[in-house]
């Protein structure tokens, strides 16, 4: 093979090469974005929200992830532990469970996975599945729930109730007890 057929062989094969590596670049973005990986990871996240500067909620995690694209989220895959302020800035509830997810555009955030409430009256709500709608205030499940409170313990699948956990209904109640206060004499 002569020099010149081998030169015009060589820019062939490199014009073909460079035509077949163009790329458009919203094409590669779209290619190589991952929606499943966190833009941004924090550990040890203590945040305050408030509103009008009084403290609303207080959130502690030991790990936050967000999460970018069509349908944004924050996950809290270790835990979450959440306390609600009244107006008068004293915790008239808090939330603990093992893990959250928010999602930023419906406004709601699900508990999942040992799920615990305590409200103002020390009732305690534990569940394994709690979803708080932010929108409307309102905290809700179709799964199972147990209900203690000082003297009783209620048992059913589903609750709604207002955020606070102080006005709350049990979907259908399978199961209640009274308990007796052991110092207290019975007839």
């Amino acid at each position: 093979m002569s020099l010149s057929k081998t030169y015009l062989l060589f820019a062939f094969a490199g014009c073909f090469l460079l035509h077949a590596c163009a790329n458009d670049p919203a094409k590669v973005k779209a290619f190589t974005r991952d929606d499943r990986q966190p833009v941004q990871t924090a550990h040890d996240v203590d945040m305050l929200y408030t509103d009008s500067a009084k403290l609303k909620i207080h959130i502690t995690s030991p790990q936050v992830k967000d999460f970018a694209g069509s349908k944004p989220y924050t996950e809290m895959p270790e835990g979450v532990k959440v306390e609600f302020f009244d107006d008068a800035q004293t915790v008239n509830s808090y939330l603990t469970s093992n893990y959250a997810i928010r999602k930023q555009r419906e406004q709601q955030t699900e508990a999942r996975n040992d799920v615990v409430v305590v409200n103002i009256k020390g009732e305690k709500l534990n569940t394994e599945k709690l979803i708080w709608d932010e929108a409307k205030h309102r905290i809700y499940t179709d799964a199972f729930v147990k209900i203690t409170t000082k003297d009783q313990v209620l048992m059913g699948n589903g609750l709604d109730s207002d955020e606070s956990f102080t006005n709350y209904e049990i979907k259908d109640i399978t199961g209640s007890f009274t308990l007796k206060d052991p110092d207290k004499k019975q007839p």
